[in-house]
């Protein structure tokens, strides 16, 4: 059965997002400091890169494998990136970081509004 447009939106929007949320780890600065030990560094990286993983893999049983209870999931996780991105922006005021990962936010609130009109609406089963 071929993928429906809104699925294939989805799925293309959630991994661009994805990629941008990687190459935001990849850059960011991993310089210790009194707050933050080389051993904590390192911990919150790779924390962030299974987390990224963990996601591809929920967008691929979404879109591929046609299970519903990822994008519930999704939206959660799109929820705490908003709530910690709203936060980061009070502290630190807009960022190159912050925009990256508002446009990242963007570009998952996107996807799954897809995933949820149009053609896409029947291909979820549970």
């Amino acid at each position: 059965m071929n993928l429906p447009r809104n699925v294939m939106w989805f799925e293309a929007l959630l991994y661009l997002s994805l990629t941008l949320d990687s190459l935001s780890v990849a850059f960011q600065d991993r310089t210790p400091s009194a707050d933050m030990t080389e051993a904590m560094v390192n911990t919150a990286t790779v924390m962030a890169a299974g987390l990224i993983l963990l996601l591809v893999y929920l967008v691929w049983l979404a879109a591929q494998r046609r299970k519903n209870w990822p994008r519930w999931v999704l939206i959660g996780s799109l929820v705490l990136s908003v709530y910690s991105l709203v936060e980061i922006i009070a502290d630190t005021g807009v960022a190159l970081d912050s925009c990256i990962e508002i446009v990242s936010c963007a570009l998952t609130a996107a996807g799954l509004y897809y995933s949820y009109t149009g053609d896409a609406k029947g291909w979820f089963n549970g």
